[in-house]
């Protein structure tokens, strides 16, 4: 086990573990620069913009991803059927580039970045990256003066855009030990403001989600397969992203035979991979693997099958975010 696998193990255990415990003092040194950063922009000596139209952050106070991405597009998608006319900003982790650059379908991964780059293929609405996510947001309205609400995909802790709501996602495993980076698993201390917490159980405050695998997979050339017909195959199983045994769990409950499942470091490029498949092999993975993967030779070797996962949000928690942003948008 290497050094980060066995850090982030430690932030998943008792807070007794031996090298949370040697990185305490490391913690109290990232929180007081974490409260002094807040401070600054809070006091205007660091500048944050505000925007013409209401901004909605989705993001996490853990490191590492907690399953902000589909409920970003889940979230477009309600605005949509609202009448609403949303566009998505993010910081395209990952990309080569720093500046403000439109996603479009035909838009290399490596320029815009996975997230971005999934986002855009799932919806009709216009994706901006920007290492600074307001320059990405200001870009968006100028390019696409109807929209009338941004969603920022990511970006809780990113102050320099002003945001009108926030909504934090968790996953399955909370905030681990509770503790601050490098100790813990947290970029600021938990709880703190926010209007949404969303979350997949374990929390006595805010909304549960409901998470699940699609009936269908997805091949590179837009072709459908049902989950029942992917299990009469054997499956070689990918997940570059922040919890793979998710993934995985969730494809054995909807009775997929898995001969093998290889996790992997969040946003993995798979250029980099130096494992070969066979040809005819099946290789299953999430759709944000799948926006790479079906770029590299693998998708020579192989079939690639991506299983969109849906997000059902609790009609108590559209209720109420709709509530704010309509009450937002009379406002401005």
């Amino acid at each position: 086990m290497g050094f980060s696998e066995r850090l982030q193990k430690s932030w998943y255990s008792p807070k007794k573990d031996w090298l949370s415990l040697a990185l305490l003092d490391v913690s109290w040194v990232y929180g007081g620069l974490v409260k002094l950063r807040r401070t600054l922009y809070a006091n205007g000596v660091m500048n944050s913009m505000r925007i013409s139209v209401p901004v909605i952050v989705v993001g996490n106070v853990i490191a590492g991803g907690a399953g902000k991405t589909p409920i970003v597009m889940a979230l477009a998608k309600l605005l949509q059927d609202q009448g609403f006319k949303p566009g998505i900003v993010s910081r395209g982790y990952g990309r080569k580039g720093s500046g403000v650059l439109e996603v479009l379908c035909d838009t290399p991964v490596f320029e815009s970045g996975d997230e971005p780059a999934l986002i855009k293929s799932a919806l009709s609405a216009p994706v901006f990256v920007a290492n600074e996510r307001s320059e990405a947001a200001l870009a968006l309205l100028a390019a696409y003066p109807q929209t009338n609400a941004i969603l920022c995909d990511d970006g809780l802790q990113h102050l320099a855009l002003q945001r009108d709501i926030e909504i934090c996602v968790f996953d399955e495993r909370g905030i681990g030990n509770g503790r601050l980076l490098p100790a813990g698993p947290l970029r600021e201390s938990w709880p703190r403001n926010v209007d949404f917490v969303l979350h997949r159980g374990g929390f006595e405050v805010g909304f549960e989600i409901e998470r699940k695998l699609a009936d269908h997979a997805l091949l590179a050339d837009g072709t459908q397969i049902t989950l029942t017909d992917l299990a009469q195959h054997e499956l070689t199983a990918l997940a570059g992203i922040a919890n793979p045994e998710s993934f995985f769990s969730m494809l054995l409950e909807r009775g997929l035979r898995l001969k093998e499942t290889i996790p992997l470091p969040d946003h993995y490029d798979f250029n980099s991979a130096s494992r070969t498949f066979h040809a005819g092999q099946w290789l299953i993975c999430t759709q944000k693997d799948a926006v790479k993967l079906w770029k590299t030779p693998f998708a020579q070797q192989c079939t690639i099958a991506a299983v969109p996962l849906q997000v059902n949000l609790p009609e108590a928690f559209t209720t109420d975010l709709l509530e704010k942003l309509s009450s937002l948008a009379i406002v401005k």
